[in-house]
């Protein structure tokens, strides 16, 4: 919805007028109470009612099925705390729609709280006229979904009787949240005379009541924090009494707002229409200014402004974040600097001409007349050497070492390369800190120390007008040494952290050392550390700081102590000496720290800091209101804020990103052009910037930027020029350089250049009523006509199966009689296939109603069809495997070049792809599983891995394709596992399980193994991976509400793509260089696509038959059909089919894969070191997950 005044009014009759012109009266008010069927919430103070809903309501970005109703005047998204956290306190921690919110009572049987769901045609029309009467320049909408919940004469809450007899002040308001399928809004009454008390108690004060919007905690990098808060009222109690008599929806004491939409939301929208008309219609014209546009929104707990127009009145300023400390008497304190050596990187002399490559991509070089400098260019700071985007958020990874000493323990706490992770908001200064690995041991006495990521802090602090932070200043190559002394102990830690520059991801490079004793704070207590600050002192190359802090310790037995230790650093660095920018420096600047927390997590062995940081004057100069130096504005994270004349400000998104500098989207380099890193070279974008990498066999040049050829060693085993036997027999191993190794494969004998097969049908090999047949390096075993077995026990009387006797038990009947089995009228009897197992699918012959079983015969829920349609059932693989040698499982190599792998019973097979036809003449198989169900096939392109699900014996397992034996990677707690993908630059792979109901992940060789999603799932099969997006898609073909969902790599922002119109959405395909996502229905009997970002949907194809699995390959989308059993290739441009390949053993083809030549280009934040993690890293848009296995 947008901002801008509506002078709509103008244009109204004169009877719309009068009816505007007054507040709505009691009577006005939605009908409500016993009359209106409503619920009654039950008396008291602070009382909750959970409701659930027939249709859900979007808050924000969420999606809620049931909302608390709480006698405070407000609904909530999750059960309230309790009312003592946010009386007084808000925003709430918990999401908020607050009517009018307050300490409120009904216990004196005069005050109600009503609420219920309503659909009728009158309450709908109502809202509706609300909505569109406050957006006029909108589409129009109608509801199809209501909530109605009234607040009829309640009481403040006096824990003490008055006694005095006086009447009490009583308020009536309702909340209508009106919903459609993509929207819903909140329609908030103020009845006239209905507000009569504007606050409540709050402990030993009052607090004004508030009305608006909270979104409650949102989970963040390393920690919660507090989501958008759009407050319609102020911390002043007339903007309470103003709710009755203002509007901004045309109608006085009548407010609306958009508070969720789907799929993308940016914020809570007012109503547009803030004119009242007078009493007279000569003065309708007239009106209040637009109050609302003007009314802060708070994240954070920090002010955030709603665009706005430049008027003659200022914006009003409505702080609510923790004003910093200020210290009484700020002194310089001189440090002594005669152990200091400068040991860093160091400006050479000569000029720009043979020099330039030695700035940042982002400075210009300078020449002057005793060398050069290096200077960031517009929209970047930094030392020129080291350049990062204004605005942008910044991150800092790296290493632990060394040895701390806790109390008087005589033994040390190691460090050994521990993760250091931290992330900073540099529009608000606020940085997080994250140490992994740190026992239980040392963890809780190191919560005071701040200072081990309190650097980043002053690296990137808010900048106070006039003052700069230290990466401005000295970029991201310095050191730094801190030695702590606490009091009266006198334990000292040293800290020596080497800042090392931006890495190839972004992010500022760290090696920390701790070297020394600290005080022990005892497990399970606790750490609070008041707000400082701390005076830096500048010369040449040199930065000095110290300061004395004070920490409460909270001991289990609840007492506390109170400690201090003295703080003292050094910070060395190389400037460059020839022009003038070290010359403005301030000799001295404040670093002001608040909103310091600081948190040992035992369970994880986590240690985890948060704080604010500013940079500014040692005297702590004029106040600043300005919200770009308080840090209270509302632009993107990926932004900066302009400061303007007085209070305002605009937002501008940092460079590499595009939008309106409150929502900043990152701008994909290297889609927009594809040839900015020259030939030879792949692109990989990142946010706001990108990187370029050379190809394989390519290396950069002297200039760092042209990639050049490298002289390899050639791989005979590769290049086919080895004297090896053929890969049917024999195995080539390369060792490096020209050398390599041939070798017999199992079943054969020789010196690997020459092999035979082995005869292994000695006598008692099988069953002695059993012949033995000999193979190419195996042999099998069956039995002699009559006999009946697996040929290693074999029998002249056949045993029924489970499915054969469960047939011919309820046929009442051992054996076929000469007129066969008669059924029981009415009675459902299971079929069973030519080997007696059950069949896949199975039908009630008197219903016409058809479902899928398992091999047990057990129905597979959310299969079941209607008569007339059949659901797709993957064949369950018969009776379990005989035990005993068995054909051996080839993994024949592929040629080189792009290819199709595809699953087709107990195979594997591929079609060459010549340009983008199948090359059918090259077809073959190439992994043999006799008596395997093969489902689910995906293909690393890294390792040259395919990967493949079966169900028989549940499993996933891969193989090298250039030959190799096929190795299981998971073997337990698996269903039946069916769609599978791979994140190779993460070195990740997905799976659904249609029987356990969830995805997981887990490394490629199968440990690191983790649930991700599980719940709300049916039958959810295909899956896809967008590594360099950080995205996950699948689709669940449940029959009852089949549907295509979306998330990241960590199953974080789980949201449905798709669910109208959808069938059987059995494949599903992501092409990175269109950004489409493609999937093929075999209830709907279409192939459509969409991008995912922008939500368009468009169709390829119509008619196609029984599409199972997808994939594609440019122009091409390439799907298995199980009518046709084959692939065919469809051109998606031209919207028809193109080819055809039919294998030569025709029965049901199931997942289809790409088998790349080379990796598709692209890079995400899990490619390089696993991304920091130690255990599994997964990707996301805008950063990573570290993660545990497990759940």
């Amino acid at each position: 919805m947008g901002w801008q005044k509506q002078g709509w009014l103008v244009c109204a009759s004169f009877l719309g007028f009068l009816a505007s012109v007054q507040s709505i009266r009691r009577d006005e008010l939605f009908p409500f109470g016993p009359s209106a069927r409503d619920q009654l919430l039950e008396a008291g103070n602070d009382q909750t009612h959970q409701l659930e809903l027939s249709q859900p309501v979007l808050f924000y970005d969420g999606t809620f099925d049931s909302i608390f109703i709480n006698s405070n005047g407000f609904v909530a998204t999750a059960e309230p705390t309790s009312e003592a956290t946010y009386l007084g306190k808000m925003p709430a921690k918990f999401g908020m729609i607050a009517a009018l919110q307050g300490d409120l009572d009904t216990n004196d049987g005069v005050g109600k709280v009503y609420f219920r769901e309503d659909s009728s045609p009158d309450v709908l029309r109502r809202a509706a006229e609300h909505i569109n009467r406050a957006f006029p320049e909108d589409d129009e909408v109608d509801p199809t979904h209501a909530v109605v919940i009234t607040w009829a004469d309640v009481a403040t809450h006096e824990p003490h009787t008055r006694g005095d007899g006086a009447p009490k002040k009583r308020n009536t308001f309702q909340l209508v949240l009106a919903s459609l399928e993509t929207a819903s809004y909140a329609i908030v009454l103020y009845a006239r005379d209905g507000i009569q008390f504007t606050s409540t108690p709050a402990g030993d004060t009052n607090a004004v009541m508030h009305a608006g919007f909270s979104k409650g905690l949102v989970r963040g990098f390393l920690l919660s924090r507090q989501g958008p808060y759009y407050r319609t009222t102020t911390d002043e109690e007339e903007t309470v009494r103003a709710l009755a008599e203002e509007t901004n929806s045309g109608q006085r004491g009548v407010w609306v707002y958009e508070i969720g939409t789907s799929p993308y939301f940016t914020n809570v929208a007012p109503g547009e229409v803030t004119d009242l008309p007078t009493e007279a219609p000569a003065q309708a014209s007239g009106g209040h200014e637009d109050a609302d546009a003007r009314r802060p929104v708070y994240t954070d707990g920090q002010v955030e402004y709603p665009p706005y127009q430049v008027e003659a009145e200022p914006i009003e300023v409505h702080p609510v974040q923790y004003q910093p400390h200020q210290p009484e008497n700020p002194e310089v304190v001189v440090v002594d600097d005669t152990d200091i050596n400068v040991d860093v990187f160091s400006y050479n002399l000569g000029t720009c001409a043979n020099n330039r490559n030695k700035c940042s991509q982002f400075a210009d070089c300078r020449d002057y007349s005793s060398g050069y400098c290096c200077h960031c260019r517009p929209g970047f700071y930094g030392n020129g050497i080291q350049c990062v985007a204004e605005g942008k958020p910044q991150r800092m990874n790296g290493k632990v070492h060394g040895k701390v000493f806790v109390g008087n323990s005589p033994s040390p706490v190691e460090f050994s390369s521990n993760d250091l992770h931290s992330y900073v908001v540099v529009n608000d200064g606020r940085s997080y800190v994250a140490i992994s690995d740190i026992p239980y041991t040392v963890g809780p006495s190191l919560q005071p120390l701040t200072a081990l990521g309190g650097v980043i802090g002053w690296a990137f602090a808010l900048e106070q007008p006039g003052f700069r932070n230290g990466f401005s200043i000295i970029g991201g190559e310095f050191t730094r040494q801190a030695e702590v002394t606490f009091v009266p102990g006198n334990e000292k830690l040293t800290i020596r952290q080497e800042f090392k520059g931006i890495d190839e991801h972004d992010h500022l490079a760290v090696s920390t050392t701790l070297e020394g004793r600290v005080p022990e704070v005892p497990p399970g207590s606790t750490v609070q550390i008041d707000p400082y600050s701390e005076i830096y002192q500048y010369s040449n190359n040199l930065i000095t700081s110290s300061s004395t802090r004070d920490y409460v310790v909270s001991l289990p037995d609840g007492s506390t102590d109170t400690r201090t230790y003295q703080w003292r650093q050094t910070i060395t660095f190389q400037s460059c000496q020839h022009g003038e920018a070290m010359r403005d420096i301030k000799p001295t600047q404040m670093l002001s720290v608040d909103q310091v927390f600081a948190m040992y997590d035992a369970n994880n062995e986590l240690i985890r800091f948060a704080m604010s940081n500013k940079i500014g004057d040692v005297n702590g100069g004029e106040p600043v209101e300005n919200p770009c130096f308080t840090g209270r504005h509302g632009c993107d994270t990926n932004a900066v804020c302009r400061p303007g004349e007085g209070t305002q400000f605009t937002c501008q998104c940092a460079a590499g990103f595009n939008g309106d500098g409150r929502t900043c989207y990152d701008i994909d380099e290297c889609r927009e052009n594809p040839q900015i890193c020259g030939p030879n070279a792949i692109c990989n974008n990142q946010p706001g910037t990108f990187r370029c990498e050379c190809e394989d066999g390519y290396q950069f040049g002297g200039d760092g930027q042209t990639c050049v050829e490298v002289n390899r060693p050639v791989d005979p085993c590769e290049e086919g020029t080895h004297t090896c036997d053929i890969p049917e027999r024999a195995q080539c191993s390369y060792t490096g350089g020209s050398s390599y190794i041939c070798s017999c494969l199992p079943g054969f004998i020789g010196d690997g250049r020459v092999c035979e097969d082995i005869d292994e049908c000695q006598p008692g090999r099988c069953h002695q009523d059993a012949v033995c047949i000999n193979t190419q390096g195996s042999f099998t075993c069956q039995c002699r006509p009559g006999y009946y077995g697996d040929g290693f026990s074999c029998s002249s009387e056949r045993t029924k199966t489970q499915c054969e006797t469960h047939r011919d038990s309820l046929l009442g009947v051992t054996e076929f009689g000469p007129r066969g089995p008669r059924p029981p009228v009415g009675q459902y009897i299971p079929t069973c296939d030519e080997n007696g197992a059950y069949n896949p699918m199975q039908c009630h012959d008197s219903t016409g109603h058809c479902w899928c079983v398992d091999r047990n015969g057990q129905e597979i829920p959310g299969t079941r069809s209607g008569p007339g349609s059949r659901p797709m059932c993957i064949e369950n693989g018969g009776v379990p495997p005989p035990v005993g040698p068995r054909p051996r499982p080839d993994v024949d190599a592929l040629p080189p070049g792009t290819h199709l792998l595809f699953a087709q019973s107990g195979r594997i097979e591929h079609v060459p792809l010549e340009g983008y036809d199948m090359k059918k003449d090259g077809a073959k198989a190439v992994l043999h599983l006799p008596e395997k169900v093969i489902i689910g096939v995906a293909y690393d392109c890294v390792e040259k891995m395919v990967y493949w699900t079966e169900i028989t014996s549940p499993s996933i397992s891969r193989a090298n394709i250039q030959g190799g034996d096929p190795t299981a990677v998971i073997k337990s707690d698996l269903g039946s596992p069916e769609g599978i993908a791979i994140d190779h630059l993460g070195r990740t792979m997905f799976w659904t399980d249609s029987v356990k109901d969830r995805i997981e992940v887990a490394s490629l060789d199968g440990s690191q193994r983790r649930v991700i999603v599980d719940t709300d799932l049916v039958n959810p099969r295909a899956i896809i991976t967008d590594p360099a997006n950080g995205n996950l898609y699948w689709a669940d073909w449940n029959r009852d509400a089949p549907k295509i969902e979306t998330s990241y790599m960590d199953g974080s922002n789980r949201r449905v793509l798709v669910k109208d119109d959808l069938g059987l959405p059995n494949g599903l395909t992501y092409d990175s260089q269109s950004s489409l996502l493609c999937w093929a229905d075999a209830g709907t009997h279409k192939m459509e696509c969409m991008n995912p970002g922008r939500g368009d949907r468009s169709k390829v194809l119509e008619g196609i038959q029984y599409p199972f699995g997808i994939t594609s390959f440019g122009k091409n989308i390439y799907y298995t059909d199980w009518r046709r059993d084959a692939v065919v290739a469809v051109d998606r441009y031209a919207g028809r089919e193109s080819d055809e390949f039919q294998p030569q053993k025709r029965t049901k083809l199931y997942g289809i894969a790409t088998a790349y030549s080379q990796c598709p280009s692209g890079q995400n934040y899990c490619a390089v070191n696993n991304g920091g993690c130690t255990h599994l890293c997964l990707a996301t848009p805008t950063g990573r997950s570290c993660k545990y296995a497990g759940y």
